[in-house]
């Protein structure tokens, strides 16, 4: 019976190591993964949660784009970024509305930011200019 107790222990602790769930990033402290820069931008940040669990940070949109160039995409279960208009506030990246301007300065310096809905991105195109991108264009503009 210990045995039996013992070995649903260690399963449960294994499906619990295995969350597919973001963490929240601790700005000030962590490293992005891409250029090792201390993350400190809660306007620009961003987050990879493969579908083991494991959780890469970045300083910036742009580290985690060019990061997917160096793995498989089809192993990432989660793609998040900061909303531009909701610092620290990570957000599904796939369904965000990009906008690159020279008037809103990034961490590495491709002016992008991201926003929740297309409507706070295309204010924000009108106050600062630059052009207005999905996801899927996104990932076009940054291929090699």
């Amino acid at each position: 019976m210990g045995l039996i107790r013992n070995g649903l222990f260690v399963f449960v602790l294994f499906l619990g190591a295995c969350s597919t769930k973001p963490r929240p990033i601790d700005y000030g402290t962590d490293g992005c993964h891409f250029c090792r820069m201390t993350i400190v931008d809660r306007q620009h940040a961003a987050q990879i949660v493969t579908q083991k669990g494991r959780i890469y940070s970045f300083d910036a949109i742009e580290c985690m784009v060019n990061h997917l160039k160096d793995i498989d995409s089809g192993t990432v279960a989660l793609f998040l970024v900061n909303d531009y208009t909701q610092p620290g506030e990570l957000i599904d990246a796939k369904t965000s509305t990009y906008l690159i301007s020279e008037g809103i300065p990034s961490p590495m310096g491709e002016f992008l930011s991201a926003f929740e809905n297309k409507v706070d991105a295309q204010n924000a195109q009108k106050e600062h200019g630059g052009e207005l991108y999905s996801w899927e264009e996104l990932l076009n503009r940054f291929s090699p």
